[in-house]
C-alpha cells in the first residue's frame, strides 16, 4: 500500500508528462509545494514549459533517470517491459535465497506506481471500474448517467480522458467513481474494485505487452482482488471473460442479451422508444453491463430507462455523421480491433458498400474479418498503410468465389473520402470502420474520425 504521506518523504519521478502524468503534477505540487519533482519523457519540447522546482529528464535517455528515485509514478502508455533494463531486478530469487545484501538491493529498487494505484489505494469512497477491450468509454459513461439520474454521489473518472489525481483530495465515502480502466491502468494493480464490470477481451495492444495472455491478466486485476462482498458483473459470452470469472471470489453476476430483455418487457416496442440503442454505437451489452449496476445500487427501473433512453452515444463509435449526395456516413474510428468492425458491418446490415480500412500493424489476424466482409454487400475497399494491404490479401486469400472488389490503397484522409463519394452510390452507406489503430497516419483515432467527418462534410459542398 502506497500511502499519501510516502510521497512527500520520497524522491518521486512522474514517468510520461501527457494528460494523466500533468494532472499527477498538479497533485504533488499541491501536496508539497516547495519539493523537487522529476520528470521524464522521451519529448525534448517539454522543456519550453515553466515549471518551477522541476529536474527534467528529456529525450532518447529519459530512462536512465529512473535509478535516481525512490517511487515512479508511469503514465500508462509506457509500456512497463521496456523500464526492465533501467531497475535493479531481483524479484526471481526464491525468498529463501535472499541473503542480507540481495535484501539490502531490493529494498533500495524505486517503486513503480500509477494514478490508478494511488487512487485505488487512498479513495475513501466506493470504485464502479470498467474495462474491456471494446465499449469501456460508452458503458462507463452510461453507468455514470443512470447513478446520476438515481441520485447516486457520482462521479465519470479514468481512461474516459479525466485523470483521477486531482479528485482524491476531495473524495468523501459517500462518493461513488466510476472509473474506466485500460489494461495499461489495470497493469500490476494489487486492490480491485468494489464493483467491477468486465465487457469482453479480444486481441489488442500486441505491441504493448509481451504476449496476448499477458494483456488478458491485466485485465483479470479487475476482479483478482476482489472479496465476497464484492461485486463481478461479467459477459458470459465472451470465452476469455468467463475464464477470468471463474477465478473471482466476488458476488458473480453474468450479462448477456436476456438481461436486457428480461429488463424491458416488450421488449419489441421499447426498440421504438430509443431505449436500444445499437445503431447509435451503444450495444447492448453496454446497456445490459449499465443496468446490472444500476439494480446493485437500488435504482428505481423508471429512472434507468428514462436514463436510458436519453442517453446521447459518445464520437467516433458508430457515430451517424449525415447523409450527404444520397449517401450515409458513419464514423467508426475506435473500431481498432477486427471484432468492433464486424460488429459495425453487422449492425448496419447490406447497406453497407464502401468501407475504410487498415493502419498500424499490430500483428492481429484478421481471418474472421475477412469472412464478414465477402459475407457482406460491401463492393468498395479503402485502405490505409499498413495493415491495408494485409487486410485485402486476407480477402482475397479466402474468396473462392471470385466475388469482385474496387480497392484503392491511399495514404491520407482527404483522397479517400474523394472516392468514396465517386463510388459509393445513393441510398448505400459508406463506414470507417478500420480495424486497426490509427498511428501509421493519425496522432489519435479522434483525429481520423474528425478529419473523416470534415472531408464529408467539405466535399458535399
Amino acid at each position: 500500500m502506497m500511502k499519501i504521506s510516502d510521497l512527500e518523504k520520497k524522491r518521486v519521478l512522474i514517468l510520461g508528462f501527457g494528460r494523466e502524468g500533468q494532472d499527477t503534477f498538479r497533485f504533488l505540487r499541491k501536496l508539497s509545494p516547495k519539493k523537487i519533482l522529476g520528470i521524464a519523457d522521451r519529448n525534448l519540447k517539454l522543456k519550453n514549459k515553466n515549471l518551477k522546482l522541476v529536474k527534467w529528464h528529456l529525450g532518447e535517455n529519459y530512462l536512465k533517470a529512473l535509478k535516481n528515485y525512490d517511487i515512479i509514478i508511469k503514465s500508462p502508455g509506457i509500456p512497463p517491459k521496456i523500464l526492465e533494463p533501467y531497475i535493479t531486478d531481483i524479484k526471481n530469487i526464491k525468498k529463501n535465497q535472499l541473503d542480507k545484501k540481495s535484501r539490502w538491493i531490493k529494498s533500495q529498487m524505486p517503486r513503480v506506481t500509477s494514478q490508478t494505484k494511488i487512487f485505488f489505494e487512498n479513495c475513501p469512497g466506493k470504485i464502479v471500474g470498467v474495462t474491456g477491450t471494446k465499449g469501456k468509454s460508452t458503458t462507463t459513461t452510461l453507468i455514470y448517467e443512470i447513478l446520476k439520474s438515481g441520485g447516486v454521489k457520482a462521479h465519470l473518472i479514468g481512461n474516459i480522458e479525466k485523470p483521477v489525481l486531482s479528485y482524491l483530495p476531495k473524495a468523501k465515502p459517500d462518493d461513488v467513481y466510476v472509473y474506466e480502466l485500460s489494461s495499461h491502468q489495470l497493469y500490476n494493480l494489487k486492490k480491485s474494485p468494489q464493483i467491477a464490470v468486465l465487457l469482453n477481451i479480444y486481441p489488442e495492444h500486441l505491441d504493448y505487452y509481451r504476449n496476448f495472455k499477458e494483456y488478458v491478466n491485466a485485465k483479470a486485476n479487475i476482479t483478482k482482488y476482489q472479496t465476497k462482498n464484492d461485486y463481478l458483473i461479467y459477459n458470459k459470452d465472451n470465452k476469455f471473460v468467463k475464464e477470468i470469472a471463474k477465478k473471482s471470489k466476488a458476488q458473480k453476476i453474468p450479462i448477456n442479451e436476456k438481461t436486457v430483455y428480461n429488463f424491458f418487457n416488450n421488449f419489441q416496442k421499447k426498440k421504438e422508444e430509443g431505449y436500444f440503442l445499437e445503431k447509435g454505437g451503444v450495444n447492448i451489452f453496454n446497456i445490459a453491463a449499465a443496468i446490472a449496476v444500476a439494480k446493485i445500487f437500488k435504482i428505481p427501473k423508471e429512472k434507468i430507462k428514462k436514463a436510458i433512453a436519453h442517453f446521447k452515444p459518445l464520437p467516433h463509435r458508430l457515430e451517424y455523421v449525415g447523409k450527404y449526395r444520397g449517401i450515409d456516413f458513419y464514423n467508426d474510428s475506435l473500431a481498432t480491433i477486427p471484432e468492433a468492425t464486424i460488429f459495425a458491418i453487422k449492425n448496419l446490415g447490406n447497406r453497407v458498400e464502401t468501407i475504410f480500412l487498415g493502419g498500424y500493424e499490430r500483428n492481429i489476424n484478421y481471418n474472421k474479418l475477412a469472412k464478414e466482409i465477402l459475407k457482406s454487400e460491401i463492393k468498395n475497399l479503402i485502405l490505409f498503410p499498413t495493415t491495408g494491404e494485409k487486410i485485402l490479401k486476407e480477402i482475397l486469400k479466402q474468396n473462392k468465389n471470385r466475388k469482385r472488389f474496387n480497392y484503392f490503397f491511399v495514404d491520407n484522409m482527404k483522397e479517400a473520402v474523394k472516392l468514396a463519394y465517386n463510388w459509393t452510390k445513393k441510398g448505400k452507406i459508406c463506414l470507417l470502420s478500420c480495424a486497426a489503430a490509427s498511428f501509421s497516419l493519425f496522432k489519435d483515432y479522434k483525429e481520423r474520425g474528425n478529419l473523416f467527418k470534415k472531408f464529408v462534410k467539405e466535399f458535399v459542398k
